[in-house]
C-alpha cells in the first residue's frame, strides 16, 4: 500500500449537478462555489466519542449546514478495531450505521485489504489540494479511500512540581534517574514506542521493515521497564496521577495536557527534539454508504478547508491536516497545538500486517 501525492482538481458546475441529480436542488452556496446547496438531506458523521464528539456538534456541524443546507447527526464510535468490526458486518448486509466515518491508520489499511471503502474521486473535493500528501491513504489500485480529518500529537509530559527541569527528548525517558517515574502507553497498537525506539536509536522506523528489526526495537523497549511505574490503558488514570505528581512523567496527549495547564494543574507537554508522536484520523466511505457520496463529498471538502482545519485547532486543540502557510494561526496558536520538527511517524502498515507478530513480542517483552 502506498501513499502518494494526490493531483489537484475541482469540480465543474456540470459534474456537481450530475453527481447532486434528484436531490433537491438550490442556487449555488455563496462563498463556497464547489457545492451546490441540497434541501433537508442528512448526513451520518462517525466520530470518536465524548469531547471529540462534543465539540463538533458545537462548533462545527452548525457552520457546516448553515453553509450547504446538510443536516449532521453525529454518531459516536468507538476507537480502533472495533469499529471496524461494526462496519464490515453491517457491509456483509449492505448497510452501514454511517455515511462517513473518521477511522485510524490501521483500520483504513485492514478496510483495503477487505475491499470495505468507497473509492474517492478527488476532482470531487477540490480543497483536497490542501490536505498532505502523507495524509491521503490509497489502496492497492492506486485509488483513494481516506484522507486526513485532524491529527494530534503524543509527547513528552511531566509534573513540573516533581521535575522543575522538562525533558527534551525521548533518549530521556530511558535515563536512570527516572527510574520508577514514568506512565508509559500499555499496547503496542497505540504507544508507538517501537517507531520512538527506531527513529531514536536505529535510524528511523524503516528499521521495523524486518523482523528482526522489530525485535531490535522491541528490546530497546524493553530497557525501559525499571523506569515504568505504569503501562496505563486507561488514559484518565495516568492523567490523575500526572496531576498529582505521584506518576510525574511519561507519554501523554499534547492538547489535553495543554487543557490541564491552562486548568492551573503542574503539569507541561514538551515536543522532544526526535519530534512528538504524530497520529491522526481520516475519512472514509464504506461502500455499503456509497448511496451517500455526493454529500459525504461536499462533507470533506469543507472539512478540508483551511480556515476548517484552523478551527478545529481553536476550538477542538487538533493539529491541522493542512500546511500552517495555508491559515490565519498565530505562532502562540500553532505552538499549542502543532509542531514544525519532523516527527515520529507510526508505522501503519506494520501494525496491520504483522498484528500476530508484533503482540507476540511485545508481551513477551513485558512478561519478561
Amino acid at each position: 500500500m502506498s501513499i502518494e501525492n494526490i493531483a489537484k482538481g475541482s469540480v465543474g458546475r456540470r459534474g456537481v449537478l450530475k453527481g447532486l441529480s434528484g436531490l433537491g436542488l438550490a442556487p449555488l452556496v455563496t462563498g463556497f462555489p464547489n457545492i451546490v446547496r441540497a434541501q433537508e438531506k442528512k448526513l451520518r458523521v462517525g466520530l470518536y466519542g465524548g469531547y471529540f464528539q462534543d465539540t463538533f456538534d458545537a462548533e462545527i456541524f452548525p457552520d457546516f449546514t448553515a453553509a450547504t443546507g446538510i443536516q449532521i447527526e453525529s454518531v459516536g464510535e468507538p476507537t480502533g478495531e472495533v469499529w471496524l468490526i461494526q462496519l464490515e458486518q453491517a457491509a456483509k448486509a449492505g448497510k452501514s450505521p454511517v455515511d462517513i466515518s473518521m477511522m485510524a491508520g490501521v483500520p483504513v489499511i485492514r478496510g483495503a485489504y477487505s475491499g470495505l471503502w468507497a473509492p474517492l474521486d478527488p476532482k470531487k473535493i477540490p480543497n483536497i489540494k490542501y490536505i498532505k500528501p502523507a495524509l491521503v491513504r490509497q489502496n492497492s489500485k492506486g485509488e483513494i479511500i481516506a484522507i486526513g480529518a485532524t491529527s494530534w500529537y503524543v509527547t513528552l509530559v511531566s509534573n513540573t512540581d516533581v521535575y522543575p527541569k522538562a525533558p527534551t527528548s525521548w533518549k530521556d525517558i530511558w535515563d536512570p534517574r527516572y527510574k520508577d517515574s514514568l506512565g508509559l502507553l500499555a499496547n503496542v497498537g497505540n504507544s508507538y514506542l517501537l517507531e520512538v525506539a527506531a527513529k531514536v536509536y536505529f535510524g528511523g522506523i524503516k528499521h521495523l521493515d524486518t523482523d528482526d528489526g522489530i525485535r531490535e526495537a522491541c528490546a530497546k523497549v524493553g530497557e525501559l521497564k525499571p523506569n515504568v511505574r505504569l503501562w496505563y490503558r486507561d488514559e484518565a488514570q495516568f492523567e490523575q496521577a500526572l496531576k498529582s505528581g505521584e506518576i510525574p512523567m511519561g507519554q501523554y496527549f499534547h492538547d489535553v495536557t495543554r487543557l490541564a495547564v491552562r486548568d492551573g494543574f503542574p503539569v507541561r507537554s514538551t515536543m522532544p527534539v526526535e519530534g512528538g508522536i504524530y497520529d491522526y484520523g481520516t475519512w472514509a466511505v464504506t461502500k455499503a454508504a456509497a448511496s451517500s457520496l455526493d454529500l459525504a463529498y461536499v462533507y470533506m471538502d469543507y472539512m478540508s478547508q483551511p480556515s476548517t482545519q484552523a478551527k478545529l485547532a481553536r476550538k477542538l486543540g487538533s493539529a491541522p491536516v493542512v500546511e500552517r502557510s495555508t491559515m490565519d494561526l498565530t505562532d502562540e496558536e500553532f505552538d499549542s497545538v502543532s509542531s514544525n520538527i519532523d516527527p515520529v511517524r507510526p508505522h501503519y502498515e506494520m501494525q496491520a500486517l504483522k498484528t500476530e507478530f508484533i503482540n507476540q513480542v511485545w508481551t513477551e517483552m513485558q512478561q519478561g
